[in-house]
């Protein structure tokens, strides 16, 4: 089993179940990206880890594009899930809207060094101009998700939502240089919460 596979079925997402070819592709593609980019991505690869032609694939997606789509569809709810879960484990215990902002950036590291993939693939370039609501949503539901923490820090909108960019960035960069080797994976997922606190307490007043 790939390690990403492995990752996502410990998890309860997204398996293998015979008969559920798309859902199985899906999950090739996740895979995919994880180990090559999203450059990498190929039907054709695809149907090679599931173990059915290459002419299956366009039995449920029509093109690359198609595929694409529902690869960044799916990622998109697997990250809302992770955020979702972890933003109710952390209300479960703390009232502090500093908490939340911790749990976030390290949801999003630790998902992009898994997948290789953060916002670039749920708003990949080659979908900007999709008008897909599965995607759509599942990129809104991502932006809310991040957002609500920080209008509890700054209920100014404006500055909730520069403060949401800056943590989203900054998690980002730490998660890039961690995927190119200059930051090992326990490091920036300790200091991107550190960072996240402090951007917060920040926009707070409370440094």
């Amino acid at each position: 089993m790939e390690p990403v596979r492995r990752w996502l079925v410990r998890e309860g997402e997204v398996g293998y179940h015979h008969g559920d070819l798309r859902a199985a592709l899906i999950l090739a593609g996740i895979e995919l990206i994880a180990e090559k980019g999203i450059a990498g991505l190929s039907v054709a690869e695809a149907a090679r880890r599931t173990g059915v032609s290459t002419a299956a694939p366009y039995r449920h997606f029509a093109n690359r594009n198609a595929f694409l789509l529902a690869v960044a569809t799916e990622a998109g709810r697997i990250m809302g899930d992770q955020l979702e879960a972890a933003l109710e484990a952390v209300r479960e215990r703390s009232a502090d809207p500093l908490d939340q902002l911790e749990a976030i950036a390290e949801t999003y590291v630790r998902f992009m060094i898994t997948h290789r993939a953060g916002f670039d693939l749920v708003f990949v370039r080659e979908l900007q101009e999709s008008e897909d609501q599965a995607l759509r949503d599942a990129g809104r539901r991502v932006i809310d998700l991040m957002l609500a923490p920080t209008i509890e820090v700054s209920p100014d909108m404006l500055r909730a939502l520069e403060l949401n960019e800056e943590i989203w960035t900054s998690a980002h960069g730490y998660a890039a240089l961690c995927l190119t080797g200059l930051f090992r994976a326990e490091d920036v997922l300790a200091s991107a919460p550190r960072a996240a606190r402090r951007l917060g307490q920040a926009a707070s007043g409370r440094l």
